[in-house]
C-alpha cells in the first residue's frame, strides 16, 4: 500500500504545501517527508489528521489503487463474444464482485440452446427490443424499460423475440471475482 504516494499526489493536486499540512496537523516536515516517501507508516490517528488537512475521507487514503474509481470510456470498452450465438458483450466496468455489461442479442438469438447456470446473481434491464427470459419454471416477456433479476445458479435462458436487436444491461454479482464474464 502506497499511502504516502497517495498523500503526496492529493496534496500536489490541491496545491497544498507540506508546510501547510504540518501547520494544520502539528507534524514535522521531516516526518511528513518520510510519510510521503513511504519510509514510515503513520498511525490511524495521524492519517486521520492528514486526511482532515487534505479535506479527504480517511477511508480514501486507505484504498489500494485497484479499489479506487475505475474509468472506462465508451470508446475504450472491452468487447467480447459470448455463448454459441456469439452475442456481443460490452464490458462497462467491474469491481472484484460486480460486473456490468451491455449485451446485444440479434433477432431470434438466445444465450444458448438450453438453459445454463453459473455462480452469481444477475439484474437485467431491457434497453431496446423484446426478450423472453426463463429460469426454472418461471418465464416472462420483457420490453424496453422492464427489468428482472435472478440467482444464476438456477438454469436460465434469455432469447430475443423481436425483429430488432435487443440490448440488455446486465449487472452480475459473485462472491469471488469471475475470470470469464458471461450471461
Amino acid at each position: 500500500m502506497n499511502i504516502g504516494s497517495s498523500i503526496r499526489a492529493i496534496r500536489k493536486r490541491k496545491n497544498v504545501t507540506i508546510m501547510q499540512i504540518c501547520e494544520e496537523t502539528g507534524l514535522s516536515q521531516g516526518f511528513m517527508s518520510q510519510v510521503e516517501n513511504n519510509k514510515t507508516s503513520p498511525s490511524i490517528a495521524t492519517l486521520e489528521s492528514i486526511a482532515k488537512a487534505l479535506k479527504v475521507p480517511l477511508a480514501y487514503l486507505l484504498l489500494r489503487q485497484e479499489e479506487r474509481m475505475q474509468i472506462v470510456r465508451k470508446d475504450e470498452r472491452r468487447i467480447s463474444k459470448s455463448g454459441v450465438e456469439r452475442l456481443k458483450v460490452e464490458h462497462l466496468g467491474s469491481t472484484p464482485n460486480v460486473r456490468m455489461m451491455i449485451v446485444e442479442i440479434p433477432p431470434g438469438a438466445s444465450t444458448g440452446d438450453a438453459p445454463h447456470a453459473h455462480e452469481g446473481e444477475e439484474v437485467h434491464l431491457v434497453l431496446q427490443g423484446k426478450i423472453y427470459a426463463e429460469q426454472g419454471e418461471d418465464n416472462a416477456e420483457f420490453g424496453e424499460g422492464d427489468s428482472f433479476s435472478w440467482n444464476a445458479c438456477v438454469p436460465h435462458l434469455v432469447k430475443n423475440i423481436s425483429q430488432e436487436t435487443a440490448i440488455v444491461l446486465i449487472s452480475v454479482y459473485t462472491e469471488k471475482e469471475q475470470s470469464n464474464p458471461y450471461l
